[in-house]
């Protein structure tokens, strides 16, 4: 019987595996940043941005000063080439726009050095870009967005912690519960924070291994309680609910319930058995690793048996 020839190595093969390995590398921490500036971008869009529209208006109309026209004790200067026409009232100095209305000349001058994109024309286009270049910079208003954001969840904390918080917080889920379809979306997102933020996290008891997907085959699963009543009065003995995690995610996987006898405590912790499952299988805990020497006398060992077995006459 001829022997099948071996199989050229291709080329490409490493630096196929190379590109593998960097992607590896690589894709975990990019996906974190994209997912960050994806938050960052929805809070920007619809949360600091409407606030800044908000806190805008609210100054334009505290500090708001236009006059259609001057009082007759008004001192005036006339235009001169390239610039407005201005007028005194009192302390104030005021320049013409060429609406023809009056504007304080502070504002002007403020806007006419920073005229972002298309310079106004209307008073209310100056104000609201003096309030934005003088009042509403980036570098003021992001500190006070997120000093105000904070305590704003530290105030909710508070009251939802309190009777009266619970109270409102389960009428208002009520509320939202009788809604058809925002009832479902709100279920899910409710499903996502209370898993991301809840602090009573899934405590993984301790480590088991499980013969599955069939008889011989060994997968490392969590235990996470000890099942349903019902379940456990039908197979008449202890039972154990798994959590059977999957390469090289262990956050996905699938929940199972199996009698206890069916499964082998291993002497590890969690973290070591999520490093193990996340290394599909290469970083195994040093006191669970064979030393060389002593696989060698097994497999020596295990050689001189299967002599012996063959060498037996039948």
């Amino acid at each position: 019987m001829s022997q099948a020839s071996p199989k050229p190595v291709s080329p490409v093969g490493p630096i196929r595996r190379s590109i593998l390995r960097g992607l590896a590398v690589i894709l975990p921490p990019l996906l974190t940043i994209v997912v960050f500036i994806w938050a960052w971008t929805v809070i920007d869009a619809n949360i600091l941005v409407p606030a800044e529209r908000t806190a805008g208006r609210l100054i334009v109309w505290s500090i708001r000063d236009v006059k259609t026209t001057l009082p007759p004790d008004a001192a005036r200067e006339s235009a001169r080439p390239g610039q407005p026409a201005r007028a005194a009232v009192g302390e104030t100095i005021y320049v013409q726009l060429d609406s023809g209305k009056w504007i304080p000349e502070h504002v002007w001058s403020k806007v006419h050095d920073n005229p972002g994109a298309v310079l106004p024309t209307t008073p209310d286009a100056y104000y609201d870009r003096y309030v934005k270049v003088q009042h509403l910079r980036r570098e003021r208003t992001l500190p006070i967005f997120l000093l105000v954001f904070l305590c704003g969840l530290y105030l909710t904390g508070k009251v939802m912690a309190a009777g009266v918080g619970r109270f409102t917080w389960r009428v208002g889920e009520g509320i939202v519960h009788r809604m058809p379809i925002v009832r479902n979306v709100y279920s899910a997102v409710k499903q996502i924070t209370d898993y991301v933020f809840n602090e009573q996290e899934v405590q993984f008891r301790r480590v088991v291994a499980v013969e599955w997907p069939r008889k011989g085959l060994w997968t490392i699963a969590f235990v996470t309680g000890e099942g349903f009543k019902d379940i456990r009065d039908a197979a008449g003995e202890p039972i154990l609910t798994l959590l059977v995690p999957t390469s090289p995610m262990p956050a996905t996987g699938f929940t199972c319930t199996v009698p206890q006898c069916e499964t082998l405590d291993l002497d590890i912790t969690v973290d070591q058995a999520v490093q193990f499952i996340v290394s599909c299988g290469v970083v195994v805990p040093p006191h669970q690793q064979w030393a060389n020497g002593e696989r060698l006398r097994i497999e020596i060992e295990q050689q001189i048996r299967d002599q012996g077995n063959l060498a037996r006459p039948a």
